[in-house]
């Protein structure tokens, strides 16, 4: 999977996957953003939640007739570290669901997501490799 991220002046970034589909990141003004996107944590937080909420449907659609759930919405607010790096020391998921639909079936397949299958709640734990590529030439860092 390729995603390459573009620098669009100021703090301006879009980032776009290898099938053509983009989207906005930014910053705020003070540290030299307009505000023109999500900011690269809200971007994680984001797709965490995507993430949550595609597996815990798909598993839900297994056991559930398509008119049981009216409604279905995730918030994620994250608390961030005080000092750089600013990770998020915790992460609160809310999934909101209207519909005539057992909590247990809810909450075993929301589980089931957080716990087994969402990847990009799992890939937050990935080894990174940097490499750097510098007027067209593959730079190794200096030590």
């Amino acid at each position: 999977m390729l995603v390459e991220t573009i620098w669009e002046g100021k703090m301006s970034l879009v980032a776009g996957d290898d099938k053509g589909n983009t989207f906005k990141m930014d910053t705020s003004p003070k540290v030299g953003g307009e505000e023109k996107g999500v900011t690269p944590m809200a971007a994680l937080l984001g797709a965490m939640s995507g993430c949550i909420s595609m597996d815990t449907l798909a598993m839900l659609r297994r056991s559930v007739d398509n008119g049981e759930i009216q409604s279905f919405r995730v918030e994620a607010d994250g608390t961030q570290n005080d000092e750089h790096p600013k990770y998020f020391t915790d992460i609160d998921v809310i999934l909101y669901v209207e519909g005539s639909i057992s909590a247990e079936r809810v909450w075993g397949a929301f589980r089931k997501s957080e716990e087994k299958y969402c990847s990009v709640r799992h890939s937050l734990k990935a080894d990174v490799t940097l490499k750097l590529v510098l007027n067209g030439k593959d730079t190794p860092e200096l030590n």
